[in-house]
């Protein structure tokens, strides 16, 4: 019987950071055994806000590929592949965008955010707009069954599926309505408070050294009513703890009660913090240092995904060329 499939991709516009790490990578492998896995490197996508600037997205690919290599993504198990390798992805979009509302588009919660934040680029295109039409032909290209997202792309997700019945609805099945495996941590905020971003310039990257990881978490922002070392805490309300919830589960109780009873100053939670999050990397950065020294490999992994999955892309395409009636 066959696996059901799983699918996500990641933007090459950087290496890889705790929350893509949270957001959904640990769920990839935790489940790459009980999936037929295609996971990909999303070039087109980094596009649709790198134009002016897309001399650096072929390197940060190769980046992001070697963490997901060291991190413990199995290539044995999963097809590791770059986006723009599969060209029937775009002749997908194009019949995908002839049947997608616009409306469906303009009310994405995360349009209008990044519109929002990211002021300093221009993203009046017509490709930072269908973002979510190229993302629906990333996952139906091979039919997904499962896709490990963070929250804040499940609206992303739910147009796919729009786009997915709203295709079966005019031309008959083809497509399934892929479901959402969501991380438990979900959302993984930044130093800031905004969602860990490398566009917002927030993000705690997995390849950081210890003393930048213990700069940047002095960075976060804490509980605002604690003004002085002996004020109890709210930890409720405190980045930092939102952290713990992530890498000391079962301290929870007992980190929780130092805050509140001022046994422990905010930069001393911090720089415990700190060495926590590079304590659970020491390993990852180990291996990706090893990796590196061995591109022959990490070329070969791309070479062998991107046969795999165009012999899978292929035969959509064919379909849907047959249902639209111009095979």
């Amino acid at each position: 019987m066959a696996k059901p499939i799983m699918l996500t991709g990641f933007r090459p516009t950087g290496k890889l950071h705790l929350g893509h790490l949270h957001g959904n990578i640990m769920n990839m492998i935790g489940h790459q055994h009980q999936y037929d896995n295609y996971f990909f490197l999303v070039d087109w996508h980094a596009l649709s806000t790198e134009y002016q600037n897309p001399k650096h997205i072929k390197k940060n690919l190769i980046d992001c590929l070697i963490d997901l290599i060291a991190l413990g993504i199995d290539p044995q198990q999963t097809h590791l592949y770059r986006q723009s390798d599969i060209p029937e992805i775009t002749e997908l979009t194009l019949y995908f965008s002839m049947i997608t509302p616009l409306p469906w588009l303009e009310r994405c919660p995360t349009y209008k955010e990044q519109i929002s934040q990211l002021q300093s680029k221009d993203l009046s295109t017509l490709g930072f707009l269908s973002y979510p039409v190229l993302m629906a032909a990333d996952i139906l290209i091979v039919n997904a069954d499962m896709v490990p997202v963070g929250e804040d792309q499940l609206p992303h997700l739910e147009i796919t599926r729009e786009i997915s019945r709203r295709f079966n609805h005019f031309y008959g099945p083809v497509f399934k309505e892929p479901q959402a495996m969501l991380s438990q941590s979900k959302r993984v905020m930044g130093t800031d408070g905004r969602k860990m971003s490398k566009s917002y310039g927030n993000a705690i990257f997995l390849t950081d050294s210890k003393e930048v990881i213990r700069k940047k978490t002095r960075m976060m922002i804490t509980d605002p009513q604690r003004v002085r070392l002996k004020d109890p805490g709210h930890p409720d309300v405190c980045n930092i703890f939102d952290f713990y919830k992530i890498y000391r589960q079962n301290d929870l109780g007992s980190i929780g009660d130092r805050c509140k009873n001022a046994e422990i100053g905010c930069t001393q939670c911090k720089d415990e913090l700190a060495e926590t999050i590079y304590e659970s990397l020491k390993d990852f950065q180990a291996k990706r240092s090893l990796l590196e020294k061995d591109m022959k490999k990490i070329y070969s992994i791309l070479d062998r995904g991107k046969e795999e999955v165009r012999a899978v892309a292929k035969k959509t395409i064919a379909a849907v060329r047959e249902k639209i009636g111009i095979d």
